[in-house]
C-alpha cells in the first residue's frame, strides 16, 4: 500500500481543482474518524477517502468511468478492498457497496458536503463556528445542500454509528484540518 505522502503525489498529479483537492482532504478526515471509532485500519481508510475522487477531472464527462477509472490509476498502489470502495462511491459503475469500508466511503464523501455548506452560512464561514446543533439542523432542512444526499448520510446507522455521532465525527475531523480546508 501507497504511503499518504505517495498518495498526495498522486492526487497533486491527477487533480487541479483546488475545491476539489479539499473535498479529498475532508472525506479523508472523516475517514480515519470513522475507522478510529470503528477499530478499523486507518491508514486503509483514510487513503481510500483522500484517493476516492482521483479520476473526477478526467470523468467529469462521463461519469459512468467515474471510481472506475481511479481503481485502474490505484491498482497495486491500495488493496482491492479500497478499489471496490473506490468504484462502489459512483451508483452510475454498478458497483454495489458491500463492505463497511464502501458504506463509510459514501456516507463520509455527502457528509464533507453538508458540513462545508454549514460553513459557509456562517458569519465568517468557519468550521470553528458551527455546533453540532446547526449541523443536526442543516440536515433536517431538505432544501438545504440539495446534493449533500441525506441517504447516503444516513448509511452510518448500517456501520452501527447513530446519526448524530456520524454528524459529530465528521464535524469534528474537519475542524481538525480546517486550516486545510481554507475554512
Amino acid at each position: 500500500m501507497i504511503t499518504r505522502q505517495e498518495a498526495l503525489e498522486l492526487l497533486r498529479e491527477h487533480v487541479s481543482d483546488d475545491k476539489l483537492v479539499k473535498h479529498m482532504l475532508a472525506v479523508e478526515a472523516i475517514m480515519r474518524a470513522l475507522a478510529r471509532e470503528l477499530g478499523q485500519d486507518e491508514e486503509l481508510w483514510g487513503l481510500t477517502g483522500l484517493l476516492h475522487d482521483l479520476d473526477y477531472e478526467e470523468t467529469k464527462d462521463d461519469f459512468s468511468r467515474h471510481g472506475l477509472r481511479s481503481a485502474e490509476l490505484l491498482e497495486g498502489k491500495l488493496p482491492p478492498e479500497a478499489l471496490h470502495a473506490i468504484m462502489a462511491h459512483n451508483d452510475m459503475t454498478g458497483v454495489r457497496p458491500e463492505s463497511q469500508l464502501d458504506l463509510a466511503l459514501r456516507a463520509s464523501d455527502a457528509l464533507s458536503g453538508l458540513v462545508v455548506a454549514t460553513a459557509l452560512v456562517m458569519p465568517n464561514k468557519k468550521l470553528a463556528e458551527v455546533k453540532l446543533s446547526s449541523l443536526k439542523k442543516k440536515f433536517k432542512a431538505k432544501d438545504f445542500a440539495r446534493g449533500a444526499n441525506r441517504d447516503r448520510i444516513r448509511l452510518c446507522e448500517q456501520l452501527g454509528i447513530s446519526l448524530e455521532r456520524f454528524l459529530e465525527l465528521g464535524l469534528e475531523a474537519m475542524k481538525a484540518i480546517a486550516s486545510e480546508l481554507g475554512l
